[in-house]
């Protein structure tokens, strides 16, 4: 499983993620991103990559996880 990490801090609100990947972010009112879907599903990974490469201030990291209970 892989999620979506965000630093708050160095985030700018430049909105490259949002228009990459529109159904996964946002850019709220506030300047931030906002991820609306934290675990994106498989076929949304490619745009969701792409943002992560785009993100002017690297505010944004893709992180694998193993699910709870997998043998690793």
């Amino acid at each position: 499983m892989t999620r979506i990490a965000v630093d708050g801090e160095r985030c700018v609100g430049s909105g490259a993620c949002e228009a990459l990947a529109p159904d996964v972010f946002e850019v709220t009112d506030d300047g931030v991103v906002a991820v609306l879907v934290p675990e994106p599903a498989e076929g949304d990974l490619p745009d969701v990559e792409a943002a992560v490469r785009t993100c002017p201030t690297r505010a944004l990291a893709l992180v694998s996880e193993q699910p709870a209970g997998a043998a690793g």
